[in-house]
């Protein structure tokens, strides 16, 4: 069954009448994004007591009353004060193996699933208002001990702590004081809280970063470092141990390079972590890769391409043979853009065979061999396989070398059609790399068919964007003088809580498809630069990436900062 919509129920239940709850309906979409539960709160059309009853009969739980009795010290500490504070929920009752958990937001389903996950216990929600809510997480729960700073104070202030990682300085090393040390509590906390912010936050990676006089942590969300408040120096290798034990790494060993995996289940949803571990000066250097396997939106229609740009892909993922190159920087949404394509070829006729370091998504239908460099598994010695194997369509997660992509161009020489991806600044310049790479111009120009580039700009958010007058350097740097826009608008997010105060929240896809044709094939086997190549590309209907970020400028969903900050000037 379809589930009723709150207006509708709160007309049901005589909170309000059709004349407010169309009101209601024309305000929120003035506000996108916005709840109408809590429009309908703030306008003073409904009390937090009959929103929390709505909630209820639209979710199927029962309402329940905080009141001000106290919460038995065993049942507050089913759930932690991070837990609490984050999911903003509280615990109610506890009953074999079931905990009911009360919340003030019944909608997100995630909750349930992810609270199941991190304690083990069958979960059962109930509704309670905000306002209640909040106020017994804040008698009961410190409001501090959300924050890493809170944990940070409390670490620096162990002395046991202290004494017990100085033991473990320098050339000394007691494998069982590593060991314990590493599965100490307040360790286990820190490194957990950091990676459960992470994950909610929708990170891409964590970087745990030694140097001489401090011990940094840093997280990178929608493309950007944000640096949290480093734990005491003294406690980095207790951390850089506690992540090895978890990604099953040799502890013992601290001067070779290693690389591991730590799989979670996070909200139903596999998460990957993978773990590099490199050594430095100063010691151990972690970054921890986020990968969420499971197969949401990958669509092209969800990717962001424009509807020309998206149809002029398609037709070209309907040739039967030839390359077709995806370029950008790590992160840039490329393995997202070839699944999707994938996905939409993935037919019973079709024999799709993927070759990746890592297997980024599981798609069923598709055979997927992941790269092991530690056993000479690596992308040519994979290719030559996957070639015997009888393919249709073939992912090279990446040509990094000679070997892989003469490979390539064989296979697409002999019927297949390859995707695969390359580094590179733009779609043009690709042609220069290969050739770098050592690949012959007639190969290059017998073989490829098409190159998409691509990057990811942070799109402003909605919540708190104001239209603003762009600073002239910003102009200069795409371009464009005072007069160029006279008519146009700029826009920038303020901040404010719902993008923790940066002023943007998610990103949106910039791209580049540059299709060859006789001419262009011609002008590469004449050398021609990358200049002239760009500018027939253009001629024939290629869009730069800063022309497509320049669209998004004047409507509105990114800033001129953004788009400079991530795409060349086309000159």
């Amino acid at each position: 069954m379809s589930q009723r919509k709150i207006g509708q129920i709160f007309v049901d239940m005589g909170f309000i009448t059709d004349e407010q709850l169309q009101l209601l309906l024309e305000e929120q979409q003035q506000q996108p994004g916005a709840l109408l539960g809590k429009l309908a709160e703030d306008m003073a059309l409904v009390t937090d007591e009959q929103l929390a009853q709505a909630l209820g009969e639209q979710m199927n739980m029962r309402v329940v009353t905080l009141g001000d009795d106290p919460i038995p010290k065993a049942l507050l500490e089913k759930l932690t004060d991070v837990m609490a504070q984050l999911y903003r929920v509280v615990p109610v009752k506890f009953d074999g193996n079931r905990l009911t958990i009360a919340t003030c937001d019944p909608q997100n389903l995630t909750v349930q699933d992810e609270l199941r996950t991190f304690l083990g216990l069958d979960i059962e929600m109930v509704v309670a208002t905000e306002r209640e809510i909040k106020a017994t997480i804040d008698r009961f729960y410190s409001p501090e001990s959300l924050s890493v700073e809170k944990i940070i104070a409390d670490l620096n202030d162990d002395e046991e702590l202290f004494v017990a990682a100085s033991k473990l300085q320098g050339d000394k090393f007691d494998l069982d004081g590593a060991e314990a040390l590493a599965d100490s509590a307040p360790v286990r906390k820190l490194l957990n809280l950091v990676l459960l912010l992470a994950i909610k936050d929708h990170a891409s990676d964590i970087h745990f970063e030694p140097f001489e006089d401090e011990f940094r942590i840093r997280i990178k969300a929608e493309g950007v470092l944000y640096e949290m408040v480093p734990p005491p120096r003294h406690l980095a290798f207790a951390i850089t141990t506690r992540i090895k034990v978890m990604a099953n790494l040799d502890i013992a060993e601290r001067r070779l390079p290693q690389d591991g995996r730590i799989e979670l289940m996070v909200g139903g949803h596999p998460i990957d972590l993978r773990v590099s571990v490199l050594p430095t000066m100063f010691g151990e250097s972690v970054v921890m890769r986020i990968l969420d396997r499971s197969v949401v939106n990958l669509s092209l229609d969800k990717v962001g391409m424009d509807e020309a740009t998206k149809e002029n892909f398609r037709r070209i993922m309907r040739r039967p043979n030839g390359i077709v190159l995806v370029t950008g920087p790590t992160g840039s949404g490329k393995t997202t853009t070839l699944y999707s394509a994938l996905s939409e070829m993935n037919e019973i006729s079709e024999k799709l065979v993927t070759t990746e370091d890592p297997v980024e998504y599981d798609i069923d239908g598709i055979v997927q061999i992941p790269i092991d460099h530690d056993i000479g598994v690596t992308f040519a010695s994979c290719l030559r396989a996957i070639l015997r194997q009888d393919p249709d369509i073939i992912l090279v997660g990446e040509i990094r070398d000679l070997e892989t992509a003469e490979i390539a161009v064989q296979a697409s020489l002999t019927g297949h059609l390859v995707f695969s991806t390359l580094h590179t600044n733009d779609a043009p310049s690709t042609i220069t790399r290969m050739k770098d790479m050592g690949i012959p111009t007639f190969l290059i120009t017998a073989t490829v068919e098409a190159i998409l580039a691509q990057r990811l700009v942070r799109r402003i958010c909605t919540k708190c964007r104001e239209q603003v007058e762009p600073p002239l350097e910003v102009l200069y740097e795409l371009g464009m003088e005072k007069s160029d826009i006279k008519d146009q608008k700029f826009y920038r997010g303020k901040g404010c809580d719902n993008c923790n105060n940066t002023g943007y929240k998610g990103r949106i896809g910039l791209f580049e498809l540059m299709v060859m044709n006789d001419e262009m094939r011609e002008m590469i086997l004449r050398n021609v630069t990358t200049d002239e190549l760009r500018a027939r590309a253009v001629h024939y209907g290629m869009i730069t990436l800063r022309d497509y970020g320049k669209q998004f400028v004047f409507q509105g969903h990114t800033t001129a900062e953004e788009v400079v900050r991530e795409t060349v000037h086309d000159g």
